[in-house]
């Protein structure tokens, strides 16, 4: 009963404040109406005075009659009535259309935030004319909605992103179990521990990935630091070395000198995100990753990968820092997921990506100024080169010296570390 009440006591309240409320258009045209009786009437008293100085009586010239004051004040009140009513009918009319056409882009303004405030993110005001006053805020209202689009955008994508990436390792996970408990007794225990734990790994690598590329997407100016490119680049591959055996690939180094500014961590992240996708999409046998980085006698400082591997369709190679496009091209699918054998090796040594890594390539080349530029060889593989641009106050470079890296990959028994002279990656045979 209280509630009730209460709810009858506010509602006249919103009524009566709603009838009391005067649209900023009639103030406009009240003001406008208003100003031009007060300069009637200012007029008028002009006018009154100086009939001051005219006589109370009439006065005969010999060139005609003189009117009084009195002759004057009846023969001008009636006049001074007509064009006051004028006055106010004019300024109260004229107002009314020059406050509507001054509020029109305030009108405007009005309605893209109401259908914004109904939930449609995609409305601008895009308001032309002169730059003035509304056409200043129009601009800040536009900026400001396309932000946000931007962030709601990225919250969605970052949701369904998650979904998609987290539905595969999930439905493995329930199938492995299930096909365990229904053979208890044949079950290889620690054959299905093994692969629990690869599935998982898998999805908390794309958990991380997607948390790594939202943190990018709204990564604002860099405080840069200087960044051994080529140190930094042999530490990456000799730390993925032992991805590189259990697959079967051989890394080679042609690591020139070149520092750049940057953050060290997410140079760190590009490196090793290029270097395990070429070990990742390799060949079976015999596979080959070439990693090279040489400066450019501007100052730029060239990070080259190229790797052995199936052929890629140049049409595919656009879509390839989309998320989750894999290999050829081939987007991820999680729609549905066949009975997996608990006993059954893995296919490849090979742990599989998140498909989020030339995705995290591009934006973190993105953040720090750099070219990214991903072709496909025609034998194969893929071949990537991330220019980053001088670092302030750099002099010209000098030829790059060519060392083997300190992170060697020692892969098939043999050593895998070449300098050609050149400061990029040779391919070898494999051209």
């Amino acid at each position: 009963m209280g509630d009730r009440d209460r709810g009858r006591r506010r509602v006249p309240h919103r009524r009566r404040a709603r009838g009391d409320a005067v649209s900023a258009r009639l103030k406009l045209t009240l003001s406008y109406a208003a100003f031009l009786a007060v300069a009637g009437v200012a007029l008028a008293a002009l006018l009154f005075y100086l009939l001051r100085f005219v006589p109370d009586s009439s006065v005969e010239l010999a060139a005609g009659f003189a009117p009084s004051r009195g002759d004057l004040l009846r023969a001008l009140w009636p006049r001074l009535l007509q064009v006051g009513a004028v006055l106010l009918v004019v300024g109260f009319v004229g107002g009314w259309f020059l406050a509507g056409r001054m509020l029109k882009p305030l009108r405007r303004i009005h309605d893209v935030a109401v259908r914004v405030d109904a939930g449609s993110l995609d409305d601008r005001v895009r308001l032309g004319g002169a730059r003035d006053e509304f056409r200043e805020l129009a601009d800040t209202l536009d900026g400001m909605l396309d932000r946000l689009q931007a962030a709601f955008e990225e919250q969605k994508r970052f949701a369904a992103n998650a979904s998609h990436e987290l539905r595969t390792p999930y439905a493995i996970s329930r199938s492995l179990i299930e096909v365990a408990l229904a053979d208890l007794s044949g079950t290889d225990v620690e054959r299905l521990l093994r692969r629990l734990d690869d599935t998982n790994r898998r999805g908390a690598e794309a958990v991380e990935a997607l948390l790594a590329l939202a943190a990018l997407e709204h990564a604002g100016a860099l405080d840069p630091e200087p960044v051994d490119v080529a140190e930094l680049t042999g530490e990456v591959v000799g730390e993925l070395r032992p991805v590189a055996e259990s697959g079967g690939v051989t890394v080679w180094t042609s690591l020139g000198e070149g520092d750049v500014d940057g953050r060290e961590a997410l140079v760190r992240q590009l490196v090793a995100n290029l270097v395990l996708n070429g070990i990742r999409h390799n060949l079976p046998v015999d596979g080959r990753v070439d990693v090279g980085t040489r400066t450019a006698a501007d100052g730029a400082v060239e990070l080259r990968v190229v790797n052995s591997g199936p052929v890629v369709s140049p049409e595919l190679v656009p879509t390839l820092t989309e998320p989750f496009v894999r290999g050829a091209g081939r987007v991820a699918q999680t729609a549905s997921v066949a009975p997996v054998d608990a006993t059954a090796p893995p296919p490849h040594l090979v742990p599989e990506g998140s498909g989020l890594g030339l995705t995290l390539v591009a934006r973190i080349a993105a953040v720090h100024g750099a070219r990214l530029a991903i072709t496909a060889p025609p034998t194969g593989g893929l071949d990537v080169r991330v220019l980053f641009p001088a670092p302030s106050g750099a002099a010209a470079a000098t030829d790059p010296t060519e060392t083997a890296g300190p992170g060697a990959v020692r892969g098939n028994g043999r050593d895998a570390v070449h300098g050609d002279g050149s400061g990029a990656p040779d391919r070898g045979g494999a051209r």
